[in-house]
């Protein structure tokens, strides 16, 4: 049967996915996929447990990547990418790896998580000091900046939003705010984390401003998992996937100051998109979200405060809050560019 009519043949090549139960931007992963090639996501089994190191650890244990990969491997993928980050820096360097060699071992075919895409990422655009942004509590950035270090990955600044709950309706106007307050000293790039923080449409307007590529979460996540493959990640004007990007108008790295560092990103170039910046209220005019806006934190989580767990995160019972986040529900973005200090909001 002849289909040319109907906009040529379907989708001949398969890339697997294996996302978190909580994972809610299916959307944003597909816009990085050229037309010839087919996303198929399937989810880990839900666990009463809010984002934490707990969560972390619970969705990257190696029956259930297994079950996941053996689910996928029905429809035949090429390969198949744990897409969290956190899931996959919880357990360090050496656990990341583990995890690949699990998927690889339950399907028999390449494998990669979102951890080891950065890595590759950072490598590919010759980055060892980084910028970083989160919206995780202080407890799982500090364990990001962890796996980073590992792999000798300096972490210049950081910034963070303390979420213990719905990243994904975090809008892009809060992304900006962060990157902002994050990048601090000579970076090399800022690295946005969490497959759950939205960003396709803000990268290459942050690169612009900062004058340095910008990776985030589900970016390498595809970048890697269609490299596995031979293709290409569709995302213009973004300097990881397009070259000419990193020699573009804002050519990654402004004009030498007089130290012979880069120079301080332009002031006010994106404040037409977002609004003048503030030291906590976040700017009243957003860019355009990739869904609409739900209020945060919501009334009766504010009220009644988030479950804790034993080492301060939120999520099962015992132990106290951990006191750098508040309520767990994002109050404000917080600086933190100590490598740890609690942040003062």
């Amino acid at each position: 049967m002849d289909v040319s009519f109907l906009g040529g043949p379907l989708p001949q090549r398969g890339v697997g996915v294996v996302a978190p139960f909580d994972f809610a931007l299916d959307r944003e992963l597909w816009r990085w996929v050229p037309d010839e090639v087919s996303l198929h996501l399937t989810r880990t089994p839900f666990v009463p447990v809010e984002v934490s190191l707990d969560l972390a650890r619970l969705v990257s244990e190696h029956e259930t990547l297994h079950d996941a990969v053996r689910a996928l491997c029905a429809i035949a993928p090429e390969v198949v990418a744990y897409a969290c980050t956190s899931g996959s820096f919880v357990g360090g360097v050496a656990g990341e790896r583990a995890m690949c060699a699990a998927m690889t071992q339950a399907g028999e075919l390449p494998s990669l998580t979102t951890s080891g895409a950065l890595l590759d990422a950072l490598r590919e655009i010759g980055a060892r000091r980084i910028a970083v942004v989160t919206p995780y509590t202080k407890s799982v950035t500090d364990s990001l900046e962890e796996y980073l270090g590992e792999a000798g990955i300096t972490v210049t600044g950081r910034a963070y939003l303390g979420l213990t709950r719905h990243i994904w309706k975090v809008p892009y106007r809060d992304v900006v705010d962060m990157a902002r307050q994050a990048v601090v000293g000579a970076a090399d790039a800022l690295f946005i984390s969490c497959t759950n923080l939205p960003t396709y449409d803000v990268i290459p307007q942050l690169e612009a401003e900062l004058r340095m590529p910008v990776l985030s979460a589900n970016q390498v996540t595809m970048w890697a998992a269609l490299r596995a493959i031979g293709e290409r990640a569709v995302g213009p004007y973004q300097a990881l996937l397009d070259p000419a990007a990193r020699r573009g108008p804002a050519g990654m790295a402004g004009p030498a100051g007089p130290t012979g560092d880069p120079a301080e990103p332009v002031a006010g170039a994106m404040d037409h998109l977002v609004g003048p910046v503030e030291p906590v209220v976040i700017p009243s005019v957003p860019l355009t979200d990739p869904a609409p806006s739900l209020p945060l934190p919501e009334p009766e989580a504010a009220l009644a405060g988030p479950p804790t767990a034993p080492d301060g995160e939120p999520g099962s019972a015992g132990g106290g809050p951990d006191s750098a986040f508040g309520s767990g529900m994002g109050d404000a973005p917080y600086r933190d560019e100590s490598g740890g200090n609690t942040p003062t909001v």
